[in-house]
């Protein structure tokens, strides 16, 4: 998988190293030689991911991260701080401004390489999430990048998979400050815990006895209950070239033994983060889906919705053989309720008259707002004798309960006309049926009002 990548360092000579090495790799990279240049050409979306020098004069690295990570445009865009520092204290801090890795200088080829791989992969995901989230805004949801990047990565679920008592205790205590852990040391138990639970991360042991820990990791990532769930092995210096295959199939992440304690809370912290930013952009992309076809004020699917459903009713073959029919239900002098009691009376009636509707009709049916105080209510396997019926239920119960409006202050009678057709072996278009009921609910207008109207053909 080829990607950009932004090298950030104030040293010519480090930065045509790592450019070398990558484009033998088949990576298209750029550099920055100071830390505004690089958050610059993150703004303009310009990389898939960041190798971050720490020691720069004016910005360092640290800054830097904190800012690209901090930024709703930015947060998204993995960070590797690529650093001659090899304290904890230093990783810890490269971590806690929110750097997805860290890589000490002199850089392993292939520990950099299976690092870039992987993240560039979830990069790839999170791009698709956010390009369809960012149209929820289109919807006066809110920006969900704001909502995203506030995330804090705490209070998460973790399973802990360790099978060494003194190591899942010492681990268990640690991220007990901040989350919430569950300890199983059998990993087919794991597997059954997992499924059933709802984890925000998984920490998993390589040298499980009698059992490969990155068999496990593979079947977390295969089942669909799991395969959102972030992964970090816990491996031995000897575990390298596992944790490169974990790596290379979709492993999230990896700490290596003797654990840091601090290092463990930074990077399950991390993970968590990064999986919320996910699912708060999965949620807005979701939720701007349904707004497309959901009108706003009724909660009812709106007309975009309905000519694609009953389009598709009159295109499938199987259904044509079966009846269909359609009501078009029209409030009888609504405009002269907005005059007398205000818009805002109106749209409480809208509101009550589309759920009375909705309780009246069946799960299979369709029902709409088709523009003003229209609905229509398209009927699958009903004839013309059922839809009338179904018909001169919704208008007993309409006539029937006054309405409620301005805060139970007054109440008002509403009446509604109504017109029925069904579909005839010789529609060739749901608009032919739904003209017939138009046609319907005229002639119930033309009557007098409060009565429904069926038109056989």
């Amino acid at each position: 998988m080829s990607a950009r990548v932004l090298i950030v360092d104030d040293l010519f000579p480090n930065v045509k190293l790592l450019e070398t090495k990558l484009a033998l790799e088949y990576f298209d990279t750029l550099a920055a030689l100071n830390g505004p240049d690089a958050i610059a050409i993150c703004e303009k979306g310009l990389c898939d991911i960041v190798l971050l020098d720490v020691m720069m004069p004016g910005m360092d690295g640290f800054e830097v991260c904190r800012r690209i990570k901090s930024n709703p445009v930015t947060a998204h865009i993995p960070v590797v701080m690529v650093t001659a520092l090899d304290q904890p204290s230093d990783r810890l801090k490269g971590l806690d401004t929110g750097a997805d890795d860290f890589l000490t200088k002199p850089v392993d080829d292939v520990a950099l390489f299976s690092r870039v791989r992987s993240l560039v992969r979830l990069k790839a995901v999170t791009d698709e999430l956010r390009q369809r989230a960012l149209a929820s805004r289109a919807f006066g949801m809110g920006d969900p990048l704001i909502t995203a990047a506030a995330e804090t990565g705490l209070d998460a679920r973790i399973l802990l998979v360790e099978d060494r008592p003194g190591s899942a205790e010492r681990m268990a205590m640690a991220l007990q400050q901040h989350h919430r852990v569950t300890v199983e040391a059998d990993p087919h138990n794991a597997m059954v815990v997992a499924a059933e639970g709802d984890f925000d991360l998984a920490l998993v042991s390589l040298d499980l006895t009698g059992h490969d820990g990155l068999r496990l990791c593979s079947q977390f990532r295969s089942l669909d209950r799991t395969r959102g769930m972030p992964l970090i092995m816990i491996a031995e210096a000897h575990d390298r070239p596992r944790i490169t295959r974990g790596l290379d199939f979709g492993v999230h992440d990896y700490l290596m033994r003797p654990i840091d304690r601090n290092e463990l809370l930074a990077r399950a912290r991390t993970q968590v983060r990064r999986k919320r930013f996910s699912d708060v952009l999965r949620g807005a992309m979701q939720a701007s889906l349904q707004m497309a076809v959901t009108d706003v004020l009724t909660g009812l699917h709106n007309r975009r919705y309905l000519e694609s459903h009953l389009s598709g009713l009159f295109a499938e073959e199987s259904m044509r053989h079966r009846p269909l029919a359609a009501l078009i239900l029209d409030i009888d002098r609504f405009k002269a309720i907005n005059d007398t009691y205000g818009h805002e009376a109106g749209d409480e009636v809208l509101r009550a008259f589309a759920e009375r509707v909705r309780q009246h009709t069946r799960p299979i049916d369709i029902v709409a707002r088709y523009g003003g105080e229209e609905i229509v209510v398209i009927l699958p396997e009903a004839g013309l004798a059922e839809a009338h019926t179904i018909a001169e239920r919704i208008r007993e119960r309409i006539q029937d309960v006054p309405f409620s409006v301005q805060r139970d202050s007054r109440l008002l009678s509403v009446t509604v006309s109504i017109g029925v057709a069904m579909r005839c072996a010789e529609d060739t278009s749901p608009s032919e049926m739904l003209r017939r009921a138009d046609e319907g609910l005229y002639e119930a207008k033309a009557a007098g009002r409060n009565r429904v109207v069926a038109q056989a053909a």
